[in-house]
């Protein structure tokens, strides 16, 4: 199914993001999605726009106090505070553009400490041209570009036994919850599964109790994927079900982008040891389902 497009733009000015036609055009209209690329949060520069117009800024200490914009201490920073969170909402800030408001952060992105950013950008509304944002970043170089699909085939995979209504598991019936994230980290990884002597890289096995699939199909999106194509490709999965089918259960996992400066919702994002933060749908042919939520061991639990 088609989960794009969506666009990249290389040395956008930050400025573009709070002008009169762009909020009016992208951000009061569908959602609107932008996030910094190639930008390593625990060190760079990095911004998020947020689907509710919210413009959040990753700053180090110096552009920060260059910005002479108003946030407060990243709650990572430590003794010495390095790091400054700014949220900008562009909804208020639209709503009376000949506001001293609105003149500070223009200026500042503008004049006193201009800043540029190669951008991922994507925008869903409904029956809109996909070309709007094109024509609007043309002078930019802007470039469209479709998320990677990889299918594959794990053959004589073993796999976890679930039960929809025995979430902890129960043993020597069902796995568990846990076990079966664990699980899916390993299938992901390639991981061999079988505990072998001989094994220096993997010690891993499959939980128990298990069953052997002939075929297990492993589908991987990358990209800039919004949450809308994310319902869509949900719905579909749900109606794998309509007919009979030998498999009991498939799941979706969705990875976050582990530089981010947000995780869930306007949860401040840290990278850590490894940046995560994700969710997964387990999908039982009953249509019962489990959601599992993720994050580094640093970050706010989800909602």
């Amino acid at each position: 199914m088609k989960t794009g497009p969506y666009y990249f733009v290389k040395d956008l000015p930050l400025h573009e993001l709070i002008t009169h036609e762009f909020i009016n055009t992208f951000v009061k209209k569908g959602s609107c999605y932008a996030l910094t690329y190639n930008t390593n949060i625990d060190e760079d520069n990095t911004v998020a726009l947020l689907p509710n117009g919210k413009l959040i800024l990753s700053l180090d200490k110096d552009t920060y106090e260059e910005t002479g914009l108003q946030g407060r201490p990243s709650q990572y920073s430590g003794r010495k505070v390095m790091k400054f969170i700014v949220s900008i909402d562009l909804m208020d800030l639209a709503s009376n553009l000949d506001s001293k408001k609105y003149g500070r952060v223009s200026w500042s992105f503008k004049e006193k400490k201009p800043l540029k950013f190669d951008f991922l950008l994507a925008w869903h509304q409904t029956g809109a041209e996909e070309s709007a944002m094109m024509s609007h970043f043309s002078d930019y170089g802007i470039q469209e570009r479709q998320p990677d699909v990889v299918l594959g085939m794990v053959a004589e995979l073993r796999c976890p036994v679930l039960q929809s209504g025995q979430l902890g598991g129960e043993p020597g019936a069902a796995c568990g919850a846990r076990e079966l994230l664990d699980w899916l980290g390993a299938v992901f990884s390639h991981a061999e599964l079988n505990n072998e002597p001989n094994n220096f890289i993997s010690t891993y096995c499959c939980p128990q109790p298990s069953t052997v699939v002939a075929k297990a199909y492993l589908c991987t999106i990358t990209g800039f994927i919004l949450p809308e194509k994310i319902h869509l490709l949900l719905e579909q999965l749900r109606h794998y079900f309509d007919e009979p089918k030998l498999a009991s259960w498939v799941t979706l996992s969705v990875q976050g982008f582990a530089d981010s400066p947000v995780s869930w919702r306007e949860n401040e994002h840290s990278f850590g040891k490894g940046g995560e933060h994700l969710y997964n749908f387990v999908i039982f042919s009953n249509q019962d389902y489990w959601l599992q939520m993720a994050v580094g061991a640093d970050d706010d639990c989800p909602p």
